[in-house]
């Protein structure tokens, strides 16, 4: 039975029993069928942030069974976006290890490299870490799903549906040394956070809490036990302050969703 989250109505939980059979009736009870039917074009945004198994990656079975979903109730064009912050490999390669390439194929949708992508230039004088910003013209011709998987993260604290989004900006304009190809972000990462979503917040943000890691969001202990839980609401800032509090943390202490509450939208 899919039951709401005490922290917010704007986020919705559910007891996960498989992505068929929970993920369809999460997306029912906050209405997502109806916002899904009026759009012309939908970006699910996986977290695929390397070639490591699920949980640390969003498992190929949770994208495929959102893909079914969007398909009973929607026309609109289907795109999975991502862009790798490996520096070995592209996010193509990344793809193809989880097989998604495989799932394009199967449902006809498009693989995006969004790194690769054709980016337009913003401005935002308010901004303090970037007054100037790239991000793909696709995000902004897009409806935006990000589907993160339930981590800690050692910089943010937490990585959940905004942090997400740094899978839009490409590493043409956000390697600063490093082994990493987004580091731009690393100085200032909850500023950075904010302000990505400041120029482009998600649309919908779903979390797969099935698992979760604990500590770490490249390696580590899972949720011991597991969180078994999947998330989803139209406020990012909602989702992202129930995901911290599942993993054990006051949203009130992860820098970005503070600063993104009452801005972005509201944490409680």
């Amino acid at each position: 039975m899919t039951t709401e989250c005490d922290i917010s109505t704007a986020c919705h939980a559910c007891d996960f029993a498989g992505y068929e059979e929970s993920l369809p009736r999460l997306l029912d009870e906050i209405g997502a069928a109806a916002v899904f039917r009026a759009q012309a074009q939908i970006l699910i945004k996986p977290n695929l942030v390397n070639t490591s198994s699920p949980p640390i990656t969003l498992p190929v079975s949770a994208v495929s069974a959102l893909v079914e979903y969007i398909r009973d109730c929607s026309k609109a064009r289907i795109i999975i976006g991502e862009g790798t912050g490996m520096t070995r490999l592209t996010t193509l390669d990344v793809f193809r290890c989880h097989g998604y390439d495989r799932l394009a194929a199967r449902y006809g949708v498009q693989l995006v490299d969004l790194n690769e992508a054709e980016n337009i230039r913003l401005h935002n004088p308010e901004c303090r870490v970037f007054h100037d910003f790239h991000l793909p013209k696709l995000a902004f011709a897009s409806y935006i799903v990000s589907f993160p998987v339930l981590k800690a993260h050692s910089l943010a604290g937490v990585t959940l549906s905004m942090k997400n989004m740094m899978g839009f900006p490409s590493h043409r304009y956000y390697q600063q040394g490093g082994h990493w190809r987004k580091s731009a972000f690393h100085a200032r990462m909850h500023r950075a956070i904010f302000e990505l979503n400041l120029y482009r917040k998600p649309d919908l943000a779903l979390v797969d809490a099935s698992i979760g890691m604990a500590e770490f969001h490249l390696g580590g202990p899972t949720c011991n036990p597991p969180v078994n839980r999947l998330l989803a609401g139209f406020d990012p800032v909602a989702v992202d302050a129930v995901g911290a509090t599942l993993l054990g943390c006051d949203w009130r202490e992860i820098e970005h969703i503070r600063l993104a509450d009452g801005v972005l939208g509201r944490a409680q």
